[in-house]
């Protein structure tokens, strides 16, 4: 048997809690688990998982446009440009003004 020498970690408590109710449910003690965290790491000549940044799926232009976007619906400005708003408010009183006459 090679020797052994021990390998001290210092974690949340209640993270150690977690982890070895889950260990005790696959009948496995904590330092069991360890060993087996360290042997499958040599094997992979690396951890024994995938380990990444989550894939960047909007750009911060199109995250800045989304946020002025949203500005201006909370804000309640209109969709429409000032021209379009003028031409609007020339139709409507130009609709009163046949009304009355």
């Amino acid at each position: 048997m090679a020797e052994q020498v021990l390998v001290q970690v210092r974690v949340d408590k209640k993270l150690k809690e977690e982890v070895s109710e889950i260990y005790e449910m696959l009948g496995l003690d904590l330092p069991t688990a360890i060993r087996m965290f360290l042997v499958r790491s040599k094997l992979e000549r690396g951890l024994p998982f995938t380990t990444r940044l989550p894939k960047e799926t909007v750009t911060r232009p199109e995250a800045l446009d989304a946020l002025d976007a949203l500005f201006q619906q909370a804000s309640g400005a209109p969709d429409m440009t000032q021209d379009e708003i003028n031409a609007e408010i020339a139709a409507v009183r130009a609709a009163r003004k046949a009304v009355k006459q």
